[in-house]
């Protein structure tokens, strides 16, 4: 089975002086405006743009639209009037910051390895730069943006690495795959912890100056990292999604993920069917929306009101028929189970810790308790992602 492996960018795969790079920068990205805004208050909306985007757990916007809808404001330009300047700017002057990188010892050698060993690779890196930028960065890495399924960037992304359901929306990216997975990176904090609380498997690339991320999978160099999976059995590497932490960043990421296949499709293609008895994307979208209308609000609010609830499961693989799904509009669908789901994460996240260990009954699943009821509603998203995701591979693959 392919293991899944997600790597950090800067000082994993590039060596980036950060302490150079970035005040060198902003400046240079402030000096290319500054004959539309003054380079303090350019900063200032920058710095308060980015600390928008690490706050975000909304996943019906993407970082750029939370990015832009306090950026622009707080310099009181509209965005047209800055878009083609920035544009220039991550075309002609961000190159220029190479020097500030230097490629990284064996990463290349390494990304070599790992791809013809059949590893699904992603570049997991924090989704805080426009895509341009991030594509610049991996070929001063000397590595070809092309090779990697995923690349993570602020336009389609919804989450940076301060939450799990960045590792979330980054797996569902991928389809969900099945079986080992591993994040690869230098920061202690949002590389390892934040990938540990979705419940990775970690390998953390010790450096200098670095403190101890506390329990990890594996340490030591990127030339280390080979032979450490070498020597390591696949299921030390299969991730748990059990934790309260897992499951909010799986429930939080889902609707993401969703609507970024939607979107990727018109709606001829949302409607079609791959074979006799498969989902078309339509019926997919329609089918979370009105589960979690209809079904997961309404175990919510058994668990709320009752001790040892019991959580009854209706038979919904019916609905697609006889709600006539392949009439509806995937789009809209898909809009709507976000804000289902965005109500959901709200009346969830405010419980105090005791409510997740309540215990329950399951129609299904027999005792059990309320993290791992929500468990099963993450379980469920899982589910319907790869299957999405297959469709979406088969319509995708048909117009190339």
């Amino acid at each position: 089975m392919a293991i899944t492996l997600l790597l950090d960018l800067d000082d994993t795969l590039l060596n980036t002086n950060l302490r150079a790079f970035m005040p060198a920068y902003f400046q240079a990205l402030a000096d290319h405006v500054c004959g539309h805004v003054s380079s303090d208050k350019f900063l200032r909306a920058l710095i308060g743009g980015v600390n928008q985007m690490n706050e975000n757990e909304d996943p019906r916007l993407t970082l750029r639209e939370v990015f832009d809808s306090y950026f622009y404001p707080a310099l009181g330009l509209p965005k047209h009037e800055l878009q083609d300047v920035l544009d220039d700017f991550y075309d002609h002057v961000f190159p220029q910051l190479a020097i500030h990188t230097s490629r990284a010892p064996h990463a290349v050698e390494f990304i070599d390895w790992v791809s013809a060993s059949g590893f699904q690779i992603a570049i997991a890196t924090d989704p805080l730069f426009p895509i341009k930028a991030t594509h610049h960065r991996l070929r001063w890495a000397g590595l070809e943006p092309e090779r990697f399924q995923l690349v993570s960037a602020f336009e389609d992304f919804h989450f940076t690495k301060s939450h799990p359901a960045y590792y979330a929306e980054v797996l569902g990216r991928m389809g969900w795959q099945d079986g080992p997975a591993l994040m690869v990176g230098n920061d202690p904090t949002r590389d390892i912890l934040s990938a540990q609380r979705l419940g990775l498997k970690t390998f953390f690339i010790e450096g200098e100056a670095t403190s101890s991320p506390g329990v990890e999978t594996g340490r030591g160099q990127l030339s280390d990292a080979r032979a450490w999976l070498e020597s390591v059995g696949q299921s030390a590497l299969e991730p748990s999604f059990k934790s309260r932490d897992a499951v909010l960043g799986i429930l939080e990421s889902t609707p993401a993920v969703l609507n970024h296949f939607l979107g990727l499709l018109n709606e001829d293609d949302s409607k079609r069917e791959q074979s006799r008895g498969d989902w078309a994307m339509n019926e997919i979208a329609c089918h979370l929306r009105d589960t979690e209308r209809e079904v997961h609000a309404l175990q919510l609010n058994l668990m709320l009101e009752k001790i040892d609830a019991f959580i009854p499961r209706p038979e919904t693989s019916v609905w697609a028929s006889e709600r006539d799904y392949l009439l509806e509009d995937a789009r809209a669908a898909g809009v709507e189970f976000a804000d289902a789901r965005v109500e959901l994460l709200a009346r969830i996240k405010s419980l105090p810790e005791e409510v997740w260990s309540r215990p329950a009954r399951h129609a299904i699943f027999g005792p059990t308790n309320f993290c791992e009821v929500l468990g099963f509603m993450a379980d469920h998203d899982r589910l319907h992602l790869q299957q999405a995701w297959s469709a979406l591979q088969t319509l995708l693959g048909e117009r190339v």
